[in-house]
């Protein structure tokens, strides 16, 4: 390092504090990168990698961008999950002895950036933390863009996978000794950059965020992300909320593959919103309620009481359709108040966002007025908290259509302030005098071209043109530039004036920043207020969403069961039936019971089979939510979690086969599940061979009937496991109606009562216009299968399939009977030496070699019978 120039062993130094970011070194207008930096942020953002000598013997790597352009790619690299350093000059240059000081003033991360295309309006924007206590965490969660903070406790590490999975958070604060196999998973699954951070003690200056926590070691878990967020930031943080402890028994639990195969905020295919549950619901008019939104849709209720209240209030906005429409259209005129006083805290707010802010307080007396004309026993909403006060702070203070920069005056009101006032004065007059002066030199001259300008070299000139020169009286004024085709003169009045202007326009930029600073600081004491008037603005725009999407599409308000029961008349999936728009949707009905309580679903694919499992799941979670649901009639159960395996998917981040996450996602139904749950399986053991998932799905079937207890939808193409509906009790066969006409299938996707009598999938696979002769033949084969098949008994037992499989095997193996046995009338007699080769085929374990070697293995045995 001594090798290296002083400024190189200055970024040297400031570099070994952030390994792990890119470290952007401000060099004049530029923002600098070096050595590993520069070679890896070349790549990244595709710009030149230059070099320069550093001292040593070797010239340094070497790229930067402009610092006028530095935010869009430090929004480049953010997106892709790296953090940056922000390294700025600490010190005048002028008046620097040696190397300009420098520091890191800000650590920009995915979980702490607060502005840029990164940001989703409608989605918070999550940093985590995590501390292991004795087989279980804490997760802390802040939103550095609203200031919300929230804790709880996670039982396992799969429930705080799902927890990070569900809020989404982008970047994770751990300890440096976190497991390895933990960090792998939450990089994996959750798409996480991970930061690490050993301090958790609370400053005094944030004591008052935990004062109502008891728990220590959700305080520990606070603690470490708050120290991150003061070491990376520097900067106020007066916008963060109290910490809120929260459960997850409170809410139903649905774990991330539940999430993913129901697509409730965002689709298998694309992981867009588009498709989505979330899509579908959000008619939302503010940023803040969209969030809210999400929240509800990833976190629904448990509570009776708590979502039968909110079904009131829908029902509410619905029978008060004027009402709402004027709601809708107030909130329009609502902007992002969470976020507006994040940035007023961070103290990167501009004019423009106070204006936002002016607009969006103006709104409040008509959102009250409105609430105030529905108040009733189904509907109570807090008074709201209008901030008059600010209010007209804001409308004294800000002019009506202010610059982008606060560094360049003319953003504050005439009348705000008397200094202020007598700036612009001096500098209007200046200016007046100034047009005069030139009206008066052409007069005195008679130069009617003659003018008074302006430049940032000279300040204010005569400019008279070379053809009028000769005019000017001798020493009439002061020769100052010579141009090509004209002369700039100066006189002592105009320099004077010129000074005065110039003092007053520099004067009215710098106090026009500063009285904006103070109206900013001054805002900051109103951001409790502001964040308390955003939650409930936000609560009443996600039930107004209820309402309006309700209402266009003929919802119905569900009932909850005393009994636990299910009952859902002409319901539809919200999704598919929005996608089809003016198709007409086939609704299906759906009932459970303590009786009732598995239902076997087969038929044809694609005839619906998918689809109707996710719409009773959907309409659960509408209803938990505390939205109408698509019914014409819906009686539900409150369910505490809601299980899936739907759709053929492998895992291609952990390695796993589809049959290994079919058997996975089977395995933490079983073992989670309750009474109180709803388990969708779609198609369990078609990842395997015939009898060995016909034997998995019926075991898993017998498992759940007998020790779970939880409403079961379980669709099957083995039409064999329809008997179980005799030995079953809670067990009922239904089945998607498909019809074949002039041997073409047509599917009705309406749901009966009873087992399919057949499976149509030769007419599926016509449908996908697989070449006519695949067709013709597999319909051969079909026949001579079900003719071989004919009298063998379904598999209802263990000892049967185990029957049927060695029966199928000696078929397989028939071709090469064995020595003694009365041989076919087709198949010749085998000498002692194929007798040998069949009996090694026989005994050799197929499971357990790889391709490759079965493949030798068959070689070796086809050369011995050649």
């Amino acid at each position: 390092m001594a090798t290296y120039t002083p400024m190189i062993q200055q970024y040297l130094k400031i570099k070994a504090d952030y390994q792990d970011a890119f470290l952007f070194f401000r060099l004049g207008d530029f923002y600098e990168m070096f050595f590993q930096d520069a070679v890896k942020a070349s790549q990244e953002l595709e710009i030149t990698l230059t070099s320069r000598d550093g001292g040593g013997e070797e010239r340094i790597p070497m790229c930067g961008v402009p610092y006028h352009s530095a935010p869009n790619y430090i929004e480049q690299l953010i997106t892709k999950g790296y953090k940056v350093a922000i390294c700025e000059q600490t010190e005048d240059p002028k008046q620097a002895k040696g190397v300009v000081r420098r520091e890191v003033v800000q650590l920009i991360t995915p979980g702490t950036v607060m502005d840029g295309k990164g940001i989703q309006e409608k989605e918070n924007n999550y940093i985590a933390s995590i501390t292991e206590f004795d087989s279980q965490f804490g997760l802390a969660l802040s939103d550095l863009t609203t200031g919300e903070n929230l804790v709880a406790y996670c039982s396992s590490f799969d429930d705080l996978l799902n927890e990070i999975y569900s809020v989404g958070a982008k970047e994770i604060v751990i300890l440096s000794d976190f497991q390895e196999n933990w960090k792998k998973q939450l990089i994996d699954r959750c798409q996480a950059t991970l930061s690490y951070q050993k301090e958790s003690s609370i400053s005094e200056q944030f004591s008052s965020l935990v004062e109502e926590i008891n728990d220590e070691r959700l305080v520990t878990t606070f603690g470490r992300l708050l120290s991150y967020l003061e070491r990376t930031q520097k900067r106020s943080l007066d916008h963060l909320q109290k910490l809120k402890v929260y459960y997850l028994h409170d809410a139903m639990k649905i774990d991330l593959f539940s999430k993913r195969n129901l697509e409730l905020t965002e689709t298998i295919r694309s992981k867009g919103k588009k498709g989505s549950l979330l899509w579908l619901l959000d008619e939302t008019k503010t940023a803040m309620g969209g969030r809210l939104l999400k929240q509800w849709v990833d976190k629904p209720l448990v509570d009776k009481v708590k979502i039968e209240k909110r079904l009131s209030m829908v029902e509410t906005l619905m029978e008060h359709f004027f009402e709402r429409e004027n709601l809708r259209q107030l909130l329009k005129e609502v902007y992002d108040l969470e976020r507006l006083a994040g940035r007023v805290a961070f103290g990167n707010v501009n004019a423009r966002d106070l204006i936002q802010l002016k607009k969006s307080l103006q709104q409040v007396p008509a959102i009250e007025s409105l609430c105030q004309s529905l108040q009733s026993e189904t509907f109570s909403v807090e008074r709201l908290d209008s901030c008059e006060d600010l209010t007209n702070l804001l409308e004294r203070s800000i002019i009506e259509n202010p610059p982008l920069s606060v560094k360049e005056g003319n953003i504050i009101n005439d009348g705000y302030n008397d200094q202020l006032d007598q700036y612009r004065d001096a500098s209007r007059n200046g200016k007046t005098w100034i047009a005069q002066l030139e009206q008066q030199e052409r007069q005195k001259t008679g130069i009617k071209s003659l003018k008074i300008g302006y430049n940032k070299v000279f300040g204010y000139y005569i400019e008279v043109t070379r053809a009028n020169l000769h005019l000017l009286e001798e020493g009439m004024y002061e020769r100052k530039q010579t141009l090509s085709n004209a002369e700039r003169f100066i006189t002592p009045a105009l320099k004077e004036k010129e000074s005065l202007i110039l003092e007053a326009e520099e004067k009215i930029v710098e106090l026009e920043y500063q009285l904006f600073v103070e109206i900013r600081e001054k805002i900051k004491q109103y951001i409790p207020r502001l964040q308390g008037l955003a939650k409930r603005l936000s609560e009443l725009d996600v039930l107004q969403c209820f309402a309006t999407v309700s209402e266009n599409r003929h919802y119905c308000k569900p009932a909850f069961s005393l009994y636990n029961e299910l009952f859902i008349k002409n319901g539809r999936h919200p999704v598919v039936e929005k996608v089809m728009d003016t198709q007409e949707y086939v609704a299906n009905d759906c009932y459970f019971n303590n009786e009732r309580h598995m239902l076997l679903i087969t038929g044809p694919n694609m005839s619906g089979k998918s689809t109707y499992m996710r719409q009773i799941a959907l309409t659960s979670i509408l209803a938990q939510i505390g939205c109408y649901v698509p019914a014409s009639e819906a009686v539900l159960p409150i369910f505490d979690q809601i299980f899936t395996r739907i759709g053929a998917a492998d895992d291609l981040i952990s390695g796993q086969s589809t049959f290994m996450v079919e058997m996975l996602e089977a395995k933490n139904a079983i073992a989670h599940a309750t009474s109180q749950s709803l388990i969708l399986f779609d198609e369990i053991g078609r990842g395997t061979s015939t009898y060995d998932g016909m034997a998995l799905a019926q075991a898993i079937i017998e498992h759940i009937h007998e020790k779970i207890g939880a409403k079961t939808l379980f669709s099957t193409h083995y039409h064999e496991l329809t008997v179980l509906e005799e030995q079953l009790q809670s067990l009922k066969n239904i089945h998607v109606k498909a019809i074949e006409e002039n041997g073409k299938v047509v599917f009705l996707h309406k749901i009966e009562e009873g087992a399919a009598d057949k499976s149509y999938g030769i007419h599926v696979a016509e449908l996908a216009e697989l070449p006519k002769s695949l067709i013709v033949r597999a319909k051969e084969i079909l026949k001579d299968l079900e003719k071989d098949s004919k009298g063998t008994s379904s598999v209802t037992s263990k000892k049967s399939e185990r029957v049927k499989e060695e029966s199928f095997i000696d078929s397989q193996l028939s071709l090469f009977p064995d020595h003694g046995q009365q041989p076919s009338t087709k198949v010749p007699t085998l000498s002692k030496k194929e007798q040998n080769v069949v009996d090694q085929l026989k005994s050799m374990n197929l499971l357990e070699m790889t391709p490759l070697d079965a493949i030798n293995a068959l070689y070796q045995l086809q050369k011995k019978v050649k």
